[in-house]
């Protein structure tokens, strides 16, 4: 089976990094200094070969060339000092008077540096390898006086060169790997030992659960660099912490909610079928059984409107919307409803909103909605937009009874009422506001409320587009 490569622990992973860079590192630097060295040692060895053969233009040019050549041809031999060594000398186009091959090389053929031409470097030939070991070199022609120009050849096999770069290159591919083993042991103890406080954080957050939801890691003496990890853990804590606690709370009030709707429906058809009763009041049974139906249906519509609504989902369909016309849409729709209770409704808006239209007409209907339930008689229910630089203000104002100071910061969560008994109706569950509070939080937006003097406004901020 193919093991995934997420799988492979951290130290694991570091050691092999360690010893990839060690065995890169001195490679590299192992193959820099070869490249130096091949080119001193071919240096040396050129300058070998021009020196020896001055020295021969030397000693021949001084001494009877046919004499040395036929009385000590071992002379010659001697000179060159090696059995993989090449010399000879004779005539342009005839046989050669002295040839010393012991190691039986084949004789090339090259241009002969003239003779008013001083040696160097340049005139030495690097000739096609032989048996793998580089041959090298060069021809001059000389004035050996009764002989006329004779033209010499010296080469030389560079074995001694070959094998010496051979062992440094063993040496440096064999200290490479050794140093990286030694140091992927060493990364691998000190990854290891580095990780330390990185297991015990995981044993600690292995041992949080539900029932201890309000301790935290401790990151007194941790290294630096796992700090923004372990804020960052903490952070999601509290946020569990919170959200476990409003889950919680949630399931509690959805359980009494339910509850009143559901005794009231069970009590009053116990009731009835105790006795026989008329028709009319079968169809009373009905009515009232229908009422709480319908306010169990918003409830449940209103809470399944809070779990499934997608953040991502509705900050990618935000749209530009024409302040004035959504609230004067939402004055329209609440016209006649308003007209009902006597209340006239003012709308006004200016600029654009950056929301998306079907969340930002719920929560403008909600608020609505709430403000024509609590408003008096007889007044005005104010809607306005207002844009400001770093986005818009939407205000929805009513004229009332004052809202106690210690109700207002808790009117939008769920199921809160201020006065428990307004509350009991089809047309009510206590999610209104808490819905609201969930459209904004979805646009990264503001809402608050105010009350004072009879009059009660309820503000919301969408940000502008970025």
């Amino acid at each position: 089976m193919k093991k995934n490569a997420g799988t492979y622990s951290l130290t694991l992973r570091l050691a092999l990094v360690f010893a990839l860079l060690a065995f890169g590192s001195l490679a590299g630097l192992g193959a820099a200094l070869y490249q130096e060295l091949e080119e001193q040692l071919i240096r040396r060895d050129d300058i070998s070969l021009v020196s020896r053969v001055d020295q021969l233009r030397t000693f021949l040019n001084d001494s009877n060339t046919l004499e040395l050549i036929k009385n000590k041809p071992a002379l010659f031999q001697n000179m060159l000092g090696n059995r993989e060594a090449l010399l000879t000398i004779g005539a342009p186009g005839q046989p050669p008077l002295l040839v010393v091959n012991p190691g039986n090389l084949n004789t090339p053929t090259l241009p002969a540096v003239p003779i008013d031409h001083p040696m160097t470097l340049k005139d030495v030939q690097h000739l096609p390898s032989v048996n793998g070991v580089p041959f090298s070199a060069v021809a001059a022609t000389i004035d050996s006086g009764e002989l006329g120009n004779l033209q010499v050849l010296t080469g030389r096999l560079m074995s001694e060169r070959t094998a010496m770069l051979a062992n440094y290159r063993l040496s440096v591919y064999g200290l490479a790997t050794l140093a990286a083993v030694v140091l992927a042991l060493i990364g691998c103890l000190l990854v290891y030992r580095g990780l330390l406080p990185l297991r015990r954080l995981a044993r600690h957050a292995h041992g949080i659960g539900v029932g201890n939801l309000g301790e935290r890691l401790d990151s007194h003496g941790t290294p630096r660099e796992l700090q923004p990890m372990i804020e960052a853990f903490n952070a999601m804590l509290d946020r569990l912490a919170k959200g476990f606690v409003q889950l919680s709370q949630v399931s509690t009030d959805m359980a009494h909610e339910l509850r009143t709707p559901i005794n009231n429906l069970l009590g009053e058809t116990q009731v009835a079928l105790h006795q026989n009763r008329s028709i009319e009041a079968y169809q009373q049974l009905l009515a009232s059984n229908v009422e709480e139906l319908e306010r169990l249906t918003r409830m449940l519509d209103n809470m399944l409107f809070l779990a499934r609504t997608d953040p991502s989902s509705a900050l990618s369909q935000r749209q530009e919307l024409d302040a004035a016309d959504e609230m004067q849409r939402i004055a329209d729709y609440f016209e006649g409803v308003a007209a009902d209770v006597g209340i006239s409704i003012e709308a006004r808006g200016s600029g654009v909103i950056w929301a998306e239209p079907m969340l930002l007409r719920r929560a403008l209907a909600n608020l609505c909605a709430n403000a024509i339930k609590y408003g008096a008689a007889d007044s005005t229910l104010q809607v306005e937009a207002v844009a400001e630089p770093d986005g818009s203000y939407l205000r929805v104002r009513n004229q009332g009874a004052t809202i106690p100071a210690e109700h207002l910061s808790r009117l939008f969560e769920r199921f809160y009422r201020v006065d428990q008994s307004r509350e009991r109706s089809a047309q009510s569950n206590g999610l209104g506001l808490s819905i609201v509070a969930t459209i904004m939080q979805l646009h990264q937006g503001r809402y608050s409320v105010s009350s004072l003097e009879g009059v009660t406004c309820f503000e919301l901020f969408f940000p502008a587009r970025e």
